[in-house]
């Protein structure tokens, strides 16, 4: 009777199978009854991920956008599509990403807690960063205003699966990235189409050089030209015309102003005498990493003929 009180069996019945433990009395050494409990434990464990599908999220970098491109900064958004085979969400615990281009680290950082993917589901989890041109000009000799740069984009992802544990995911993305230059902008000369004291109506010739090694597509064009320190007018062009890359396009212009509102000055360059111009503006271009606004200032002289004049 005594061996029947010293002896007790509890079962425990799963759908995958039974877990039996036996408490076989306090004679025995207490070694044997922490291993009951810890087999207990495992057991328990092993019959759930039985019940249970578990494997391991898988992930993508799925977008590499540039929303914003100018020739201060580019703003980047980083598309990272995380899939969750799981029936519980699972916690993505951190997103260490790192820029670099030939060796030469642009960009990297660490977002801590980074959200839940939902379970059996698919989450894009974005990562913004800035790349600051003038930054990464200063720090590196090599690289210059105008060039385009091969870059790697590496995220590593830690995510925290139940049964499986802590598991780490590496992904990598390969492309291309500009360090825009400003146009170079010359004013070649002015036709004179109407001549007034009230309206004068003229054609700006000008010459836009290119100082980017990638093509760009001019949509439209603003500018602002101060002759002999005096504004004679500003204007926005609709404009298409492509340019390739360090290559040379010309731009005419339309402008109207009214000569007796200015002084002397003016009346020396419809004669045709030298003077002093500034040219201030903008233009919105298309190119292969996406729209871009370039601004561009010119001081410079000249005569302001036509070319039949000064041959």
């Amino acid at each position: 009777m005594a061996d029947n009180e010293d002896k007790e069996v509890v079962a425990l019945e799963q759908n995958v199978g039974k877990v039996t433990i036996e408490d076989r009395g306090s004679n025995k050494p207490e070694k044997e009854e922490e291993g009951g409990v810890m087999g207990f434990i495992k057991d328990v464990g092993e019959a759930i991920g039985g019940i249970f599908s578990w494997g391991k999220p898988d992930a993508d970098i799925s977008g590499f956008n540039i929303p914003v491109l100018n020739t201060k900064r580019a703003e980047i958004i980083i598309d990272v599509l995380i899939t969750n085979p799981n029936p519980i969400p699972i916690p993505l615990v951190d997103m260490i990403y790192d820029i670099s281009s030939d060796g030469r680290k642009l960009c990297a950082g660490t977002i801590p807690d980074a959200g839940t993917i939902h379970a059996h589901g698919k989450e894009t989890v974005k990562i913004p960063l800035t790349l600051i041109y003038k930054d990464i000009v200063d720090t590196f000799d090599d690289i210059e205003p105008g060039q385009v740069l091969p870059y790697l984009a590496t995220v590593t992802l830690l995510i925290d699966v139940p049964v499986i544990g802590r598991i780490t995911i590496p992904l990598e993305k390969k492309g291309e990235i500009p360090i825009p230059h400003k146009p170079d902008v010359d004013l070649d000369k002015i036709d004179w189409d109407h001549l007034s004291l009230e309206e004068t109506s003229a054609t700006l010739h000008l010459t836009l050089k290119n100082m980017n090694k990638f093509d760009i597509g001019i949509n439209s064009f603003q500018y602002d030209l101060q002759i002999a320190d005096v504004s004679i007018g500003q204007a926005s062009l609709k404009e298409s015309t492509e340019v390739k890359g360090e290559g040379v396009g010309s731009l005419q212009v339309p402008i109207t102003f009214r000569p007796k509102d200015f002084g002397g000055a003016l009346w020396d360059i419809m004669r045709g005498r030298g003077t002093g111009y500034t040219m201030v503006g903008a233009i919105e271009v298309d190119t292969p990493f996406g729209p871009m606004h370039l601004p561009f200032s010119k001081t410079s002289e000249t005569t302001l003929k036509g070319k039949d004049e000064d041959e």
